[in-house]
This record gives structure tokens, C-alpha cells and sequence, in this order.
């Protein structure tokens, strides 16, 4: 059974999630705050924290921070809507970013995504670059990368599909699980820059005029 910390300080909103997350065969833990979340994760573990990002005592980064060196799944909950702080979010180490107020039956299923795109998947490679898709960790000759959550996905993106063309659109697909409609056209190349200064020569990732990158 799927273990899941959720930080909700509404209380119709977390009853409501409880409930639905609970028929669903998952078992839910339930805080309120960042001191309540920090508590309950001393000593245990879970497969994924769904963090609002506004709480009382702090925000959904402080809770984060506390799941920094763990393999737990994090989703964040959130009222504002902007690429700005979709970016913090990604950057901050979030899986999804679901905006309030959302549909249930696609809450769920996003929920189920990332649990299943986690588990589903365990050592791949790119060049030289090794990947524990499991751990969430990627290094070169044995040295882990400094790889924002973002910047993971994207490579992790390029590794499932090594010497196959991808589209923008289907790369942001795969790492904001969405259409990408909302993201600004340089906000991906910022991202593929990134990551290709990090990687150095130890992956080759190409761009492919007028049809998107490959990479190898």
C-alpha cells in the first residue's frame, strides 16, 4: 500500500482529498501545518507528500526541505497560477503542480501518474551519465549531478528516449504533465542549457532545427 503525507491546512479541502485518496486503496497521513509534517515524517516514510503551499508556520518548501535526502514523490498544491512560481515549484524539487481549485477524478489520476512513472523505472544511462530513477539521482563516473528536480526530469525525458527526435511539446508533456501551453518558448531552452552545461561531454543532447533535440 501506497503510503501518502498530505499537507492541507483547509480543512473541506484535506477531508475531501482524505476521503477520495483513502478509496482509492492509498493510506493517508494528515497535517496542517509544516511542524505537524515534520513530525510525521521523523522516522517514517512515504511514497508521496502533497504539500499546499501556503500553510500557517511556513510554506510547502519548508516541508520539502525536511524530504530533501528522501525518495519521496512530491506534488505541491497551490492557489496561484503563474509560470513564475510553477518554475520555483519545479526548481524546489516538485514532481506535479496542481492548481486550486481542481477536478477530483484528474487530481487522482496525477497522483497515480507520478506513483506509477516512479516506481516503474529503475537504472538507465545517458553517455556516461548514470541514473537511479528509483533514488531520483543521477551521476558521472560516480559523482552525483547537482540537478534541480526540473533539470532530472529533462534527463530523465532524454534518457527514456535516447536517439529518438522529441518535439517541445511532447518534452513538456513529459516533465510538467501538461500540454506546456502556459510555458513561455524559451523556458524549455533555458532548461536544456542548464542541463547541458552540467552534464559537460558526458551526454550529447542535440538540437534539431525545426523538430526539437536528440539525444545520446
Amino acid at each position: 500500500m501506497k503510503k501518502i503525507l498530505l499537507v492541507e491546512d483547509d480543512a473541506m479541502i484535506a477531508s475531501g482529498i482524505v476521503y477520495a485518496l483513502a478509496q482509492e486503496g492509498y493510506a493517508v497521513t494528515h497535517g496542517r501545518t509544516v511542524r505537524e509534517a515534520q513530525n510525521a515524517t521523523t522516522g517514517a516514510h512515504f511514497d508521496l507528500a502533497i504539500l499546499d503551499m501556503q500553510l500557517p508556520d511556513g510554506t510547502g518548501f519548508d516541508v520539502r526541505e525536511t524530504l530533501k535526502n528522501t525518495d519521496t514523490t512530491v506534488i505541491f498544491l497551490t492557489v496561484v497560477d503563474d509560470e513564475g512560481n510553477m518554475v520555483k515549484a519545479f526548481d524546489g524539487g516538485a514532481d506535479d503542480y496542481i492548481t486550486k481549485p481542481f477536478r477530483l477524478r484528474e487530481f487522482l489520476a496525477r497522483v497515480k501518474r507520478v506513483l506509477n512513472r516512479n516506481s516503474a523505472v529503475s537504472a538507465l544511462t545517458l553517455g556516461t551519465v548514470t541514473i537511479d530513477a528509483r533514488a531520483g539521482k543521477a551521476c558521472i563516473a560516480g559523482v552525483p549531478l547537482d540537478l534541480t528536480a526540473l533539470e532530472y526530469r529533462l534527463l530523465l525525458t532524454f534518457a527514456n528516449n535516447k536517439g529518438r527526435i522529441l518535439s517541445r511539446s511532447q518534452i513538456l508533456e513529459h516533465i510538467w504533465d501538461a500540454a506546456g501551453s502556459f510555458v513561455e518558448d524559451n523556458t524549455l531552452t533555458v532548461y536544456i542549457k542548464r542541463l547541458r552545461e552540467k552534464l559537460g561531454g558526458a551526454a550529447n543532447i542535440k538540437t534539431i532545427r525545426g523538430l526539437g533535440y536528440r539525444a545520446d
